[in-house]
């Protein structure tokens, strides 16, 4: 713990002429000034007597071993727009606690964007791709939406342009603006399609998606055809009981055991952006097909392959278990029981008699809810069309 709170300064590229009195004495009374080359740069050239240090990287192994290095120095912190959002100033609380850490912000990339674009920003998604891959934009592609993007660089413009045409949606305006806030901003629009500009490495991406856009919906039960699949594949319509008994939260963690093609696993990841799952697959080439899977949907998804119930263990403890595969390997029910957090959901699909023998002990054992789904499909009998049905499939579902 500092001797004094780290001061977290919020500067936008303007540097120090739009810093407020409050912002330029803690900058002008610190011993050491943290931050990044650019963001140092913007201070005058005079140094108030402050060490200026540069972070080092990786930033998450670089900020403990500093703020021990300087541990009782007055210390202020350079941060870009607002340090809360998407910033320093939340990794500094968590690791120093709030009273540890005083925030003076400025205007965030994204007021500065909604301010210059006229957007409401309460209508506007914001997703972050500065340390996630392009795929995760995938599930945030709907019809008619906004969106803005924080880039992780200068080549992150042309890569979103690049995933919405794959995606249909090449004919959404496409606007990039770059240095916002400084004397070099500039705004420059397109469709996604004609994006094909060099751009600053700090910049925004802002989307207006087209209204007749193809659909791929963050509700459960994608088509089928969606994944990439040797067969091994919960169905649309399973899939959708399934989840709505797995009950995703915002924030929650989801162990989908015999991942197959991860459909279980990616669905609960897209209801939100902050589910996480973890698949454990036995079979290596399940296990990568699941992992493509998975990026071509933009869902955050750990895959572990393994034979459970023996990989599970010092697996992260989930808030929710799917057993789709595996059930009746010895000691798998009584593994994920164990591991399930208090409040946490299982569910688990069989279609064989051994494993329906396996649900019913455990329903008699812990409760529940025990349902059986049969479902039938349209298909040409002859020159007719005639139902043909799947093999039912006993879903159990109880809450720990």
């Amino acid at each position: 713990m500092p001797a004094d709170p780290i001061t977290v300064i919020g500067i936008t590229p303007d540097g120090w002429r739009t810093l407020s009195p409050a912002a330029r004495d803690a900058i002008q009374s610190a011993e050491v000034i943290l931050g990044s080359p650019r963001q140092l740069a913007l201070l005058p050239t005079e140094s108030f007597g402050a060490v200026r240090i540069a972070w080092g990287s990786p930033l998450s192994e670089a900020l403990p071993r500093l703020l021990e290095e300087h541990r009782g120095r007055r210390i202020s912190v350079l941060a870009s727009g607002d340090p809360t959002f998407y910033g320093i100033g939340t990794t500094l609380v968590r690791l120093l606690g709030a009273d540890a850490v005083r925030v003076i912000p400025q205007p965030s990339s994204v007021s500065l964007a909604c301010a210059r674009l006229g957007w409401a920003q309460d209508q506007v998604q914001v997703v972050s791709l500065v340390s996630n891959p392009v795929e995760r934009l995938h599930p945030h592609l709907q019809p008619g939406r906004r969106l803005l993007i924080l880039s992780r660089g200068a080549r992150t413009p042309a890569e979103v342009a690049a995933l919405m045409v794959a995606r249909g949606y090449g004919a959404g305006e496409f606007t990039v603006l770059e240095q916002l806030g400084g004397p070099a901003e500039r705004v420059r629009t397109a469709t996604a399609a004609d994006w094909s500009h060099e751009v600053d490495p700090l910049n925004v991406i802002a989307i207006r998606c087209p209204a007749d856009a193809p659909v791929l919906s963050t509700s459960p039960g994608l088509p089928d055809d969606a994944y990439e699949n040797d067969g091994q594949l919960t169905k649309r319509e399973v899939r959708a009981v399934t989840l709505s008994r797995l009950a995703p939260v915002p924030g929650q963690l989801l162990w989908d055991i015999g991942g197959g093609a991860g459909s279980i696993a990616i669905e609960w990841s897209r209801h939100h952006p902050s589910c996480r799952a973890i698949a454990v697959e036995r079979d290596p080439d399940r296990a990568k097909r699941l992992e493509r899977n998975a990026a071509a949907l933009g869902a955050a998804v750990d895959v572990v392959e393994g034979a459970a119930p023996a990989i599970l263990d010092g697996l992260e403890p989930p808030d929710a278990i799917f057993i789709g595969g595996g059930a009746t390997a010895a000691g798998m029910f009584d593994a994920c029981w164990n591991a399930l957090k208090p409040g946490g959901r299982l569910v688990a699909n069989g279609v064989t008699l051994e494993t329906e023998s396996l649900i019913t002990q455990w329903y008699k054992a812990v409760g529940g809810d025990l349902v059986r789904l049969d479902v039938q499909r349209a298909s040409a009998v002859g020159t007719m069309t005639g139902w043909r049905p799947a093999m039912p499939v006993t879903i159990w579902s109880v809450t720990k």
